[in-house]
């Protein structure tokens, strides 16, 4: 057995080593300088309680983007130096982060270990290369991301690092390769498991849905799919799971081998990025004489994110998560003794709530952040919840979760079609969305997204808008003269949350204009990007007319959209005169 020795490295700190809500994302040039993740790593570490390291198992993997297999081998050699006892690794690196979350929460060593807690490697839906984004988290023992406790705890600890465990002397170990390898330090025997990626993943998605349901659907010849994984990370579980698990053919995958560059393109699951699986399901302008599948899916680069398509039809993250919660108990045998709550992250529309209200359910409002989910779950509170960003889960794991979400989606097909798939027509997608605004009312619903804006620009436009928001009468005095078929303004503010769980309150959450009709204007700062800012503005309008529901969204929405630019003087603070991307 190969013996290995600890050694202090010296370094200093670096400056804006602050995780956000994603943990720390930033372009690869930044991560390869000398000491930044070993820094980082090092500060996380000792952010940790002595029992979540001294003796522990952790898993150390990510979405496989350029410069992963680098850092888990950086990792690998730093866990070891810290006297952690095991690290887990997916074969070549990969694991999804709702895999993660699973294989921490699920996964028992041969030995009977258990993980206490990951680092998972993803810049998520940013892109991926030499010259892109780089980013990594810390997951606890519950398979959620860390709390701000532990992330702020992290961020002063880098601000004073001096020095960094290496076991300098370990050798690479070769993580493409299924099999366990034992080395010798200081305090024992220190193993590398490098295990299947899928495996607990998909045995975890079996306890969850009917998966013969499903698979009855997919073998139905009226019935087509398509999922894309934009070369991200779900490629390593779409074709056992819609393939071999479910009998799609694999020419319904897209784009299904991850790649350390996503292929060149941008791993986010939009009508803007997806753009192979958005023309194949009859969405762009080119008007292709071949019929589309009837249901098509997308992923992000880490796979916690996903796009529902039908056939010529999009269905809003917003719509999805609302009728997920509406179909879940009759259609998901994980429901079926009923639903414990629903939650929806603040900027995402109210569908969910009014699905609340109607089945009588406990409803939550949160703000950003997965984590405010997962108090609600260990609380026993939640069983659904989602985010207008293209993320869905449920209390299965504590991620979002987009394979999950797909599987959902398949399951409310499967139910609504069980007698059916015989008969002249299916049940489609867009019959169950049309069937949902009929019931319960239509949120039309649009987010704005300006990338990389200056961020002193950024901060001026959000610092205005708190400003405007002490006199309620200026501001409609603004909105009349913009557009005067528009509801009054009767409430703004910035929107605080009180956990009901642990009574944390979390303030400057978003700045919101609500209007008298139900209407909304939401206007966030968002810290997902590597570089400049990002401003996301959010526009929903609620209809309960049935008569009205069928109405193009640019249509309904077009009085709104005038005023969020003109109050909010958009193209005056950041000098766009047009969002980086509409969905």
């Amino acid at each position: 057995m190969v013996l290995f020795k600890v050694s202090r490295v010296e370094t200093t700190p670096f400056d804006g080593q602050k995780p956000g809500t994603s943990g720390l994302r930033k372009k690869v040039k930044v991560f390869v300088q000398l000491h930044y993740l070993q820094n980082f790593v090092q500060s996380t570490f000792n952010a940790l309680t002595a029992e979540k390291v001294r003796g522990a198992t952790l898993v150390v993997s990510g979405d496989g983007r350029y410069f992963s297999k680098d850092a888990i081998q950086i990792i690998i050699k730093m866990a070891a130096a810290n006297g952690v006892r095991r690290v887990w690794v997916g074969q070549n690196g990969l694991l999804s982060t709702p895999a993660v979350s699973a294989v921490i929460r699920e996964r028992v060593g041969a030995d009977g270990s258990k993980a206490t807690g990951a680092f998972i490697l993803t810049a998520s839906h940013n892109p991926g290369g030499p010259h892109e984004d780089f980013g990594i988290k810390y997951n606890m023992e519950n398979g959620g991301p860390a709390p701000e406790g532990i992330t702020d705890k992290i961020y002063e600890n880098t601000k004073t690092i001096k020095e960094y465990l290496l076991a300098e002397d370990l050798p690479d170990v070769d993580i493409s390769t299924i099999g366990v390898t034992s080395f010798e330090g200081p305090e024992g025997q220190f193993d590398i498991d490098v295990f299947d990626s899928a495996t607990d993943y998909v045995k975890l998605m079996k306890l969850i849905f009917d998966f013969q349901s499903i698979q009855k659907l997919l073998s139905s010849p009226k019935f087509t799919f398509c999922y894309d994984a934009l070369h991200g990370v779900a490629g390593a579980y779409a074709k056992r799971i819609f393939v071999e698990e479910l009998g799609a053919q694999e020419s319904s995958l897209l784009n299904c081998v991850p790649k350390e560059d996503f292929g060149g393109g941008h791993p986010d699951p939009n009508l803007t990025y997806a753009k192979e699986l958005v023309a194949r399901m009859g969405l762009d302008d080119s008007n292709s004489q071949e019929e589309p599948p009837e249901f098509g899916a997308a992923a992000d680069g880490d796979a916690d994110r996903n796009m529902i398509l039908g056939k010529r039809f999009f269905v809003t993250p917003s719509d999805s998560v609302a009728i997920i919660a509406a179909n879940a108990v009759q259609s998901i045998p994980y429901f079926s003794a009923g639903l414990k709550g629903v939650a929806r992250s603040m900027p995402t529309s109210a569908a969910i709530d009014v699905v609340a209200k109607h089945l009588n359910l406990n409803f939550f409002e949160v703000p950003t952040g997965w984590k405010f989910f997962g108090n609600l779950m260990d609380a026993g509170l939640c069983s659904v919840c989602g985010e207008e960003s293209f993320g869905t889960g449920s209390d299965h794991i504590r991620e979002k979760d987009g394979i999950w979400a797909v599987l959902a989606w398949l399951s409310i097909l499967a139910y609504r079609n069980k007698d059916n798939l015989d008969g002249d027509k299916l049940v489609t997608v867009e019959d169950i969305v049309r069937e949902h605004w009929a019931t319960y009312g239509r949120h039309y619903y649009t987010r704005y997204d300006y990338e990389n804006v200056d961020s002193v620009g950024a901060k001026a436009l959000m610092a205005y808008l708190v400003k405007l928001q002490s006199s309620l009468a200026e501001v409609n005095s603004i909105v009349k003269s913009i557009c005067s078929d528009v509801a009054d303004v009767v409430h703004a503010d910035e929107f605080e949350y009180k956990d009901p769980v642990d009574g944390s309150i979390s303030k400057h959450q978003g700045i919101r204009y609500l209007f008298g009709d139900g209407s909304r204007l939401v206007f966030r700062l968002s810290g997902t990007g590597s570089e400049g800012a990002t401003i996301r503005l959010y526009i929903e309008q609620y209809e309960k007319d049935s008569s009205k529901t069928g109405r193009q969204p640019q249509e309904a929405l077009a009085p709104l959209v005038e005023v969020a630019l003109n109050l909010s003087k958009m193209e005056e603070f950041t000098g766009r005169s047009a969002p980086t991307v509409i969905t």
